[in-house]
């Protein structure tokens, strides 16, 4: 989407321009101002969670999509959560139920999802393996996985290992490579398609996902996080036990959010990014 990418998208967001001009979503600051109908928060608060017009000095956001700042992690870790963690957290808990001793893999653990995922899985006590190159081995190792496999070296979809869980940020694999991987009752979670052109991106993975479902006994999932209260409270209670790290692989000022979102969109980026309104 920061590309203008796939192009169908572009029929409700804008064909030649955004028609939301003022982006960013991700964010952590302290209130400056509440709404008449406001109960959980006051004026001063330290807060973190999304809201509208972020990479601004000023953003909105509605008080179901807020929660109190973790005390372990700073305004830029904490900005760094909101819809990555809250991705994994409902992808692994949520729609793949996974259970304390079964094995999960994650395809692109060294993104900003992935490498919550990867932490996410092992707090629910999962055997963990993470798809990343051989450079971010370690990084993802420190999060806490299991194995590792690089993907310029192995296919993960041909080694003949099957896992409960496949949690697929990438979208590089057909998804019936996919399946090849996968248990009988296991379930895939789609969360990309990168690999399905410039028209139509990731809506050509949810096309085959849903036509699929019905006819394989494994689950096949492609879902919409949606941030609330409730997950980001527990995200944070995470953070503050130990359980939940934040990697960023670099803070910009404002003034160098186009830059920022360039390298975004290049594909590569370890965990977060990060836009810096003020020093706190």
């Amino acid at each position: 989407l920061v590309t203008g990418l796939p192009l169908i998208a572009r029929a409700s967001m804008g064909m030649r321009r955004p028609k939301q001009l003022l982006a960013g979503v991700d964010l952590a600051g302290v209130v400056q101002a509440v709404g008449s109908g406001v109960t959980q928060f006051q004026l001063g608060d330290e807060v973190f969670g999304g809201g509208m017009g972020a990479f601004a000095d000023y953003a909105r956001a509605k008080e179901g999509e807020l929660a109190p700042k973790p005390h372990s992690l700073s305004f830029e870790e904490a900005a760094a959560v909101p819809l990555a963690a809250i991705t994994a957290l409902q992808a692994l808990r949520d729609h793949g139920r996974l259970q304390a001793g079964q094995a999960v893999l994650i395809n692109g653990a060294s993104g900003g999802v992935g490498l919550f995922a990867v932490q996410i899985a092992k707090h629910l006590g999962a055997e963990v393996t993470g798809v990343c190159s051989a450079g971010n081995v370690e990084l993802v190792r420190s999060m806490g996985a299991d194995h590792f496999v690089d993907y310029a070296a192995q296919d993960f979809t041909c080694a003949g290992r099957r896992y409960d869980l496949i949690l697929d940020n990438a979208g590089n694999h057909p998804l019936k490579a996919l399946r090849r991987a996968i248990t009988r009752r296991g379930t895939l979670i789609s969360n990309s398609g990168s690999g399905e052109g410039r028209w139509l991106g990731p809506l050509g993975r949810i096309a085959k996902v849903k036509a699929a479902a019905p006819f394989v006994s494994q689950r096949l999932v492609f879902f919409m996080a949606r941030v609330n209260r409730a997950d980001l409270g527990q995200l944070g209670e995470m953070a503050d036990a130990g359980a939940l790290k934040v990697a960023i692989e670099r803070t910009y000022p404002v003034e160098e959010t186009a830059a920022a979102l360039r390298h975004l969109g290049e594909g590569h980026v370890r965990g977060k990014l990060v836009v810096t309104i003020a020093d706190r």
